[in-house]
């Protein structure tokens, strides 16, 4: 019995002693596992963050552009970027051997991506598919998972190329937009970047998803904009500056479409221009939209504007007679008509059908400075038309005080004053719309990502330029002018249209005086007549060879203005109105030119330069023509080599030439067409 209490003392001491080192054992774990997480938690917890995860830029796609149809004009895609670890590059002289044929890099230049050091630094950003491809399998086939790896980025695509380039601009590298809608609007476009955590293997794939990893931001506060441009008419418009480009040789050209009725802009386009989807292939100059950024001299289309004020203050009426003297001087100062000679007894109806410099000069002065610059600004001359595109010029309007006879004069015929192009068809939109001036718009509407409305631009009207029944009566001498005068081959058959065109000199560089030799073309107006639905303006910088507005800048009005009737379905007017363009006498009446002291002639072109040979010379027949080797000439230099060699000419493109339909130095008929390609 004594044993028995003996061993249930000694198992009891035993178990109290087990118990006793059990609850030690406890506190100590109960007091690690405390101290860890109270005291040690944080820091443990970002030590595994880094040892298995890292922080992750994620970013959203760019909105789109669309044009006011729906038409996508710049979108976004995710594409993949390279980057390097150079903290995990074992050898960074194979590493570039290896990598820089893939990327299009030199194997220095990689070395130096390498030689940042840390644990990052971009390789390329946004890779093509193909260059993907190449170097996931370099990945794989060399071993590089543990210093390469790729993270998604949005690339910014313009499906259409050169279509509306100028409009859109471009994005850079960082996502922000450097030009154009894209520049301008950037911060309702630009995708958002959300910075998240993400635990991933040596090449950035994520891993254990279902449980750990953050899905990456969807983007939807990103906004998408309408633009009010038509991008068939943007394609119309287009199409015929690349025929103008070949037929005329010009150092560029602009074109601008509008609705008078609410003065959105339909087109607007400008050559030479460029790709944005390679925007860095080509001179910033290009990039830049002369609709907005470029001034110049508007020459007789300005007397539109004066001939408006004019008959709004009375000075003059359409019966009115006027005996042209043919020249009139101011200030020592000559000023002539553009045929060098007098018109005798004329109405101001044929002043403005024949823009007669002297009459325009005449009744210019009797305005006075003091209206004549009221009138500019009336039709928005002189500042900003405020529309939605960065790089708008204001134009130069002189101040009444500072005026001259002279510079009277001279501005009523269309000198002496700086407009941009959208400035001037602003101007005739009002016209067209009664006398009311309207804001210009190119951006409809602002979408959110889920199609609501985000904000919508309206008509804004700005004011009143002139009365209603002294707009009337301005639209009727505008007719007038396409109908029966020097605006002619702007014509179409069975529409009404109403405009003016143009010639002006340049001034030169150092903006003293005029460069011989050196011209703008232009026409400005608006159709059909009774009720304006179109307002267009074609100007064409320094052509080559014949060099007037109703020529060269009428014709291309009239093909545009046949295009979009049809494709907007307007009606014919009642009267059948008009010829065909291809129907106008070659010699129609010049009555557009507004040369300061001289007459405007072919003969103050100056001489086209001899071309060098391509190929050896021998003597040919008359009616035979040896084709030239276009390769590698500008569609400027194509055009004036296909002239002198008497052949017709057709580009394809932009750019330089790159092949041709007929090959240098073969014989042909002259007058054979020959088309060539070009490329950027």
């Amino acid at each position: 019995m004594k044993i028995i209490k003996k061993d249930r003392a000694f198992v009891q001491g035993r178990i109290t002693k087990l118990v006793m080192v059990l609850l030690v054992l406890m506190s100590v774990v109960i007091f690690r596992y405390a101290w860890l997480q109270l005291v040690q938690g944080s820091e443990l917890a970002e030590r595994m963050r880094y040892q298995v995860g890292h922080d992750y830029s994620v970013q959203s796609p760019r909105g789109a552009i669309i044009d006011r149809n729906g038409r996508e004009l710049a979108v976004s895609t995710m594409t993949k970027s390279l980057f390097v670890d150079p903290n995990h590059v074992e050898n960074p002289a194979q590493l570039a051997k290896d990598l820089a044929p893939l990327v299009g890099k030199t194997e220095e230049d990689i070395l130096n991506d390498i030689a940042v050091g840390g644990g990052f630094s971009w390789v390329k950003r946004r890779l093509e598919q193909s260059e993907y491809e190449a170097i996931r399998a370099l990945i794989r086939d060399k071993g590089y998972a543990v210093c390469l790896g790729f993270r998604d980025e949005a690339k910014r695509y313009y499906p259409n190329d050169v279509l509306a380039a100028n409009v859109l601009g471009f994005v850079g590298t960082d996502d922000k937009g450097l030009d154009g809608i894209e520049q301008a609007l950037d911060k309702y476009i630009k995708g958002e970047v959300t910075e998240s955590f993400i635990y991933a293997d040596t090449q950035e794939r994520p891993i254990l998803e279902s449980i750990f990893t953050q899905h990456g931001y969807q983007g939807d506060r990103c906004k998408t904009i309408q633009l009010t441009i038509d991008g068939a008419i943007q394609f119309i418009v287009e199409q015929e500056l690349d025929r103008a480009m070949a037929e005329n040789a010009p150092l560029g050209i602009t074109c601008i479409v509008m609705d008078p009725r609410t003065a959105e802009v339909l087109a607007m386009a400008s050559r030479p221009s460029y790709n944005p989807n390679r925007f860095w292939d080509y001179d910033q100059e290009i990039w830049k939209n002369r609709s907005v950024s470029y001034i110049y001299e508007p020459g007789s289309t300005f007397k539109a504007v004066v001939a408006g004020a004019l008959l709004q203050e009375g000075i003059v009426a359409p019966n009115q007679t006027f005996v042209d003297p043919g020249y009139v001087m101011f200030s020592g100062k000559k000023i002539q008509n553009w045929s060098g000679g007098s018109f005798g007894t004329v109405t101001f109806a044929d002043v403005v059908k024949q823009s007669l410099n002297t009459g325009f000069a005449i009744f210019g002065y009797d305005l006075g400075a003091e209206n004549l610059v009221s009138y500019a600004k009336l039709f928005g001359f002189g500042e900003p038309t405020g529309i939605e595109l960065p790089g708008e010029e204001a134009g130069i309007l002189y101040s009444p005080d500072e005026m001259v006879d002279s510079d009277i004069a001279t501005m009523s015929i269309g000198q002496s004053i700086a407009v941009t192009p959208l400035q001037l068809i602003t101007a005739f939109c009002a016209i067209a719309n009664d006398g009311i001036l309207l804001k210009p718009h190119i951006v409809k509407m602002i979408k959110n990502a889920n199609g609501t409305t985000y904000s919508e631009t309206h008509v804004e009207e700005v004011r009143r330029t002139i009365d209603s029944a002294t707009d009337k009566t301005l639209v009727g001498l505008l007719e007038q002018v396409v109908a029966s005068g020097g605006g002619g081959k702007a014509s179409v058959r069975g529409y009404r249209i109403a405009g003016k065109t143009g010639t002006a000199q340049k001034v030169n560089e150092d903006g003293l005086g005029y460069t011989e030799g050196k011209y703008i073309a232009s026409f400005c107006g608006f159709a059909p007549v009774e009720s304006p639905q179109i307002a267009l303006l074609v100007m064409i910088d320094e052509p080559y060879g014949v060099f007037y507005g109703g020529q060269i800048a009428a014709p291309v009005a009239a093909r545009i203005f046949s295009q979009v009737f049809r494709y907007l379905r307007i009606e014919p007017s009642d009267a059948p109105l008009g010829l065909d363009a291809d129907e106008m006498d070659a010699e129609i009446g010049e009555g557009d030119a507004s040369i300061h002291g001289v007459q405007p002639r072919e003969t103050l072109r100056e001489p086209a330069p001899e071309p060098v040979p391509d190929t050896p010379t021998e003597e040919l027949a008359p009616e035979l023509a040896r084709v030239p080797n276009f390769y590698g000439k500008s569609i400027r230099e194509a055009a004036r080599l296909a002239n002198e060699a008497g052949l017709s000419f057709t580009a394809k493109g932009s750019g330089f030439a790159t092949s041709q339909s007929i090959g240098a130095g073969e014989i042909v008929d002259k007058g054979t067409p020959v088309k060539v390609q070009f490329s950027p």
